[in-house]
């Protein structure tokens, strides 16, 4: 397929959970992303906020040579020596660029790669490493601020880049025991996703919002919140944010809630 037809395809944009890097070795998640993957039209080029990346301003990532950058610790050594080639992006971030207001300045810092909350999906559902991948940063946790970036940006959607906002919808490491992988999920992590789901079943954006105020079992879910920030990016970035989200991946992951879903 020709980039121009690409480019004329709209993309939708997501919001998945990006899992630690033996994601890649579970026996049910990579197939959830791959069909997932499988089942959208195929992106031009795909830009990624990702949990892993807070700096003000907004700061582009490497749009040459993209490397990785290996943000964890106390893993088997092949979580290492994984590789994902793709492309950079350059045309996507003077595009990024010229979407920001005077008021909101643009960073850079070209040696900047792909962290985990980017790559390791990424290996899952475009294997082949040949789509360019630009990421960039949240230079805010607000959520209302995310929003209105992802409102920005939701233009590049017509351009056929994939928004992709990378976080998980419960991330309470500190709470879970990672000996039962298959026990059944901790209240707090079951009731913060049933909340969460059922808003966004009813485009309820504004109540999403206000999760610090409405949000059951945040303390726990959520002790720092930048697994849920990216996304507001992504409802930001829809072309109606008060639609409901399409849900694509449900279940848990050592008790985590995995729910992503898609915004048209």
């Amino acid at each position: 397929m020709s980039s121009s037809i690409e480019a004329a395809i709209r993309q939708p944009a997501l919001y998945l959970g990006h899992g630690a890097p033996p994601l890649v070795d579970d026996p049910i998640w990579p197939g959830e992303l791959a069909r997932w993957a499988a089942q959208m039209p195929r992106p031009r080029q795909i830009l990624m906020v990702s949990a892993h990346w807070e700096s003000a301003p907004l700061t582009i990532g490497a749009t040459t040579t993209v490397p990785l950058v290996y943000d964890f610790g106390g893993f088997p050594r092949k979580y290492y020596q994984a590789q994902y080639p793709a492309p950079g992006a350059p045309d996507l971030a003077a595009r990024v660029r010229a979407l920001m207001p005077d008021s909101e300045p643009v960073a850079d810092q070209p040696g900047r790669g792909l962290d985990h909350g980017a790559y390791v999906p990424l290996t899952v559902m475009y294997p082949e490493a040949d789509i360019p991948v630009l990421q960039i940063s949240m230079p805010t946790l607000d959520p209302a601020r995310l929003f209105d970036l992802g409102r920005r940006l939701a233009p590049l959607r017509e351009e056929g880049v994939a928004i992709i906002g990378s976080g998980f919808l419960t991330h309470g490491l500190p709470f879970i025991d990672f000996r039962d992988s298959a026990g059944a999920p901790p209240g707090w992590s079951a009731d913060f996703d049933a909340w969460a789901g059922e808003a966004l079943a009813r485009g309820a954006v504004d109540e999403l919002i206000d999760y610090a105020r409405l949000a059951p079992g945040l303390r726990y879910a959520h002790p720092t919140v930048e697994h849920l920030a990216p996304m507001f990016v992504t409802l930001g970035a829809a072309t109606d944010p008060q639609a409901p989200a399409d849900v694509t991946v449900e279940g848990y992951w050592f008790g985590l809630s995995k729910r992503s879903f898609q915004v048209a």
